[in-house]
């Protein structure tokens, strides 16, 4: 690839990358090279995704001030953001060339420029093979990450597709739990004449219908190899297959098991309403427990824990008709930390940095992540009886799921994953057909494919 055509596909990336997905918090300036101050302090400047209005944020705060506390030689400067202002704030890092010396990341599409252009370091030699043990093959196989290299060292393996289920509710109209589409479809009328939606899902964030719902219905339709061939240019989006999972997303628009009105629901309104019982099921992902259990510093629940044990449970979206692939969920790597490769390789500052992520990953650590239910954590010897119902019900759930396809977001790239949750979105608001979709989708992937060669 030429040296100008590399450029240009930066600039691109750069571009795009605010717009890929999950607003929150505030803004600083691009950080600076962190040094050693005067009294021999080193100075790691931090960006994480953290949600000041999340179920136990003062404790997740308190294991950063810990290690500061342990470690009075290292300073760390922390930015918190969430959601677009986190992956705008890093595009703009990215772009002025002053990375953070320690940062949350994905582990491909939505940190694809991190990866591909190796602004972030191996962490396999750095970490070493008796720290990396402790996790599961899966989270430490750098095969699963963009560039073929351990770039961050997932915190979990995430379902990216979960049906929360209110079944006090359906008892209470006289409903079962839906083993096939049909008997979620039925549903409908009932619960509509009560005002309640059937399925609640936060679609005025154009990532969530494809990442938490939309990914599993293609993988029951076409399996992850026809991505892999959709990739390499060998099948078409355009072809029935795939057109046919776009039409079923129709259909369930049609049908009312998904009201238009999803559309106009951001993300964070939708674990209160239901909470509240204003829907029989939420389709969203495994993190999304932890917006239900208690929050320690107050003490509060969406959910009680006697409601999370008695009322609700944790289920597969049911069979669909026409499906190739039964019964698969969603699947992809976790999220977690990686370290900058602008620091120089054996200085004090990697060692610091190197610190900091063993310490994040510690078992104490993630033991406190697991309780407080931010993730089931990929680290093979954390265990606890101190987990609310949520979180086991969660992990129980993981041992349902017999097999996985891509979650899209991880398996295509940015410039066409961007388009495919834009038509998703064009689907539900009744503004394109599925076939339309589906040639809007194919035209960013013919682009994307002549950029490759």
């Amino acid at each position: 690839m030429s040296i100008r055509k590399k450029q240009f596909l930066i600039a691109v990336s750069i571009i795009i990358l605010p717009f890929m997905l999950f607003a929150n918090g505030s803004s600083e300036q691009a950080p600076k090279e962190a040094t050693k101050t005067s009294d021999n302090t080193i100075m790691l400047n931090v960006l994480d995704y953290s949600d000041a209005t999340a179920p136990g944020y003062e404790e997740f705060q308190n294991v950063w001030n810990n290690f500061t506390v342990e470690n009075p030689n290292i300073s760390l400067k922390k930015e918190d953001l969430t959601n677009e202002a986190f992956h705008q704030k890093m595009a703009a890092y990215v772009a002025a060339g002053t990375i953070p010396d320690v940062m949350y990341m994905y582990p491909s599409g939505r940190s694809a420029i991190l990866h591909k252009e190796h602004l972030v370091k191996d962490l396999k030699p750095l970490l070493g093979e008796e720290f990396l043990s402790e996790f599961l093959p899966t989270a430490t196989n750098p095969e699963g990450q963009s560039a073929q290299y351990l770039a961050e060292l997932p915190q979990s393996i995430c379902y990216s597709s979960v049906m929360y289920t209110n079944t006090k509710l359906l008892q209470q109209y006289g409903l079962s739990v839906p083993k096939t589409y049909a008997d979620l479809k039925a549903m409908v009328p009932k619960l509509k004449a009560k005002g309640i939606q059937t399925v609640l899902m936060a679609n005025k964030d154009d990532w969530v219908m494809q990442s938490c719902l939309f990914s599993t219905i293609a993988g029951r339709f076409v399996g992850k190899e026809w991505f892999d061939k959709v990739s390499a240019g060998t099948v078409k989006f355009t072809d029935p297959e795939f057109v046919a999972a776009l039409q079923f997303v129709d259909q369930m628009y049609t049908d009312g098991v998904l009201s238009r009105d999803t559309i106009q629901l951001s993300y964070g309104e939708v674990p209160g309403l239901f909470a509240a019982g204003k829907a029989a099921f939420l389709i969203d992902g495994d993190w999304r427990q932890n917006a239900f259990i208690t929050d320690k510093a107050s003490g509060l629940a969406l959910i009680s824990p006697e409601d999370q044990q008695n009322n609700f449970s944790m289920m597969a979206f049911p069979s669909i008709p026409g499906e190739k692939f039964p019964g698969v969920i969603s699947s992809t790597l976790g999220c977690g930390y990686g370290i900058s490769a602008s620091i120089p390789a054996g200085s004090a500052k990697e060692a610091a940095a190197v610190k900091l992520i063993k310490y994040l990953y510690s078992k104490d650590v993630q033991q406190k992540y697991l309780e407080a239910g931010r993730y089931i954590t990929s680290r093979m010897d954390v265990k606890s009886d101190k987990l609310e119902p949520f979180t086991t019900k969660m992990m129980q759930y993981y041992s349902s799921v017999n097999d996985t396809c891509y979650v899209l977001d991880s398996a295509l790239d940015p410039s066409v994953y961007t388009v495919l949750n834009k038509v998703l979105q064009e689907i539900g608001l009744g503004s394109k057909t599925p076939e339309q979709a589906a040639s809007e989708v194919q035209a960013a992937m013919d682009t994307y494919l002549a950029s490759q060669k």
